[in-house]
């Protein structure tokens, strides 16, 4: 009977760290397998020293070749290639005279493993039985003493050979994170780190478990000495003392999350709100945030503008990292200008803040019809709570004097119902009743609806706060695209 082949999971280092499972069967095994660089060093063999017994055979892997460059036709690949499909025929030479075969493999058999590439050539030929062992990751956070994620925080895990490029956009849009196979690849690392804004969350551990392992900052790291056994650990800003409160360290983003679908957020804005020790704004947009644990929440009602910006600027001015939360963009009818203009204040202004951009409702349910605001536009607010309504019609009549189209928010709500069809008519004063007019209700939400009507068939009643209202120009045209009535307004201008 054919031989059964055994991944083995020796764990991050340390033998003590090696399974009860593995162990009887590193001792049960007929042959011992390995890999090793050039050098001949196998960390795997030494870590099952204590396990193996006399007179076992040994299958002493060699890879060919690691970082250095090479004079095979097919590349580094393709010599890699060659001696995986030569060690799997030596692997499977014993295992068809009935020998059992213990592969051995640093940490987890299938986690990032030669182990793996073995495994793959040889299990539809013979049994393989996988020996899960402890990973690098688990004992470099181990050895930080820090949890890496909780509840329903995410970590991710990455190689160090992705692009710096790739390595910061993941590492601004999860919580925590771990980056192994560091080594050569080190400078990139930090550098990506740098850019993601979480250099000074992560930690450098080296070797964790055995006696050679090493702790530090991981912006402290000399690049030179960084061995391939090491990995970068990024705890999630609910378990990392750097991320914590400190005096001084305090400061206000402002962020908009945009219109509703949490796809339409952007990285940016969610590496923010998920490094914040506090987050403050409107209930709705603040329910909007997923909870994080150690994350303290202030929510408030939509008409104290002024005092959830003053605050915001306090908890900042205690060390707090703050951000303050709108819907779309911040800048657009919405609390960047509150907190700019609080910030202006004596007692606020050593409190950095900085604004983030979102995307705009207006922009979001253009994108549903086309591009009615294809050529100049204007954004106006009907709510006269915050100006006078003349100030409103003048501005309203100025731009459609001007024949641009315009966005216009806030419509209605339920104390204010009137102010649409005075809107209507002053647009027909300047405009023809066929002038499209794109109604957006909800867009990117659960109850999402968007309409095209002519000005003239616009009904007052059918608005609401939660619609948005684009107004074409005398040039914004309705056509017919995919069986899709689409709107554009085109960026020449007659004459």
């Amino acid at each position: 009977m054919a031989g059964t082949l055994y991944g083995i999971g020796l764990g991050p280092g340390d033998p003590e760290l090696v399974t009860v499972k593995a162990a009887r069967i590193i001792g049960e095994a007929d042959v011992i397998a390995f890999h090793s660089a050039r050098h001949g060093r196998s960390i795997s063999r030494a870590v099952a020293a204590p396990y193996l017994r006399d007179g076992q055979i040994e299958e002493h892997l060699v890879y060919p070749v690691t970082t250095e460059t090479v004079d095979h036709p097919g590349g580094y690949q393709g010599a890699i290639d060659d001696f995986y499909a030569e060690a799997a025929a030596t692997l499977a030479a014993h295992l068809a005279a009935g020998r059992t075969v213990a592969l051995l493999a640093a940490g987890d058999p299938l986690f990032y493993s030669s182990y793996m590439h073995m495994h793959k050539r040889l299990c539809d030929r013979f049994d393989a039985e996988v020996i899960p062992g402890v990973t690098s990751i688990s004992a470099a956070s181990a050895a930080l003493g820090v949890p890496l994620v909780e509840r329903d925080e995410v970590l991710t895990v990455l190689p160090g050979t992705l692009p710096a490029e790739e390595l910061t956009r993941r590492l601004r849009e999860t919580d925590s994170a771990a980056i192994l196979k560091l080594g050569r690849t080190f400078p990139t690392v930090r550098r990506a780190l740098a850019d993601a804004g979480r250099l000074a969350e992560a930690s450098y551990v080296e070797r964790a478990s055995t006696a050679g392992q090493r702790v530090q900052p991981l912006a402290d790291v000399d690049e030179t000495a960084v061995p391939y056994f090491s990995i970068a650990i990024v705890p999630s800003p609910s378990n990392n003392p750097a991320a914590q409160i400190r005096p001084g360290s305090g400061e206000v983003v402002v962020v908009g999350l945009g219109p509703g679908d949490d796809a339409w957020t952007t990285p940016e804005v969610r590496d923010a709100v998920a490094g914040a020790t506090d987050i403050v704004g409107y209930t709705t947009y603040v329910n909007r945030v997923p909870v994080r644990p150690g994350q303290h929440r202030h929510a408030s009602d939509n008409k104290v503008e002024s005092e959830r910006a003053a605050m915001a600027l306090d908890l900042a001015k205690r060390g707090a990292r703050v951000a303050v939360v709108s819907s779309g963009d911040p800048g657009v009818f919405a609390m960047a200008a509150a907190v700019v203009e609080m910030a202006g204040d004596e007692q606020w202004r050593d409190v950095p803040v900085r604004v983030l951009p979102g995307l705009t409702a207006a922009h979001a349910v253009a994108s549903r019809v086309g591009a009615p605001l294809g050529h100049d536009y204007a954004m106006i607010s009907l709510s006269d709570r915050l100006k006078p309504w003349d100030i409103v019609a003048q501005r309203i009549s100025a731009v459609a004097a001007a024949d641009m189209a315009m966005a216009i928010y806030n419509p209605a709500s339920r104390s204010r119902t009137w102010q649409v069809a005075a809107m209507k008519d002053l647009l027909l004063e300047h405009r023809s009743p066929d002038t499209p007019v794109i109604v957006g209700r909800d867009v990117a939400g659960p109850e999402e609806s968007v309409r095209i009507v002519p000005l003239g068939d616009l009904e007052p009643s059918e608005i609401d706060m939660r619609t948005l209202l684009i107004v074409g120009s005398s040039q914004t045209a309705v056509v017919e695209s995919g069986g899709e009535r689409k709107v554009f307004t085109p960026r020449r201008y007659p004459g």
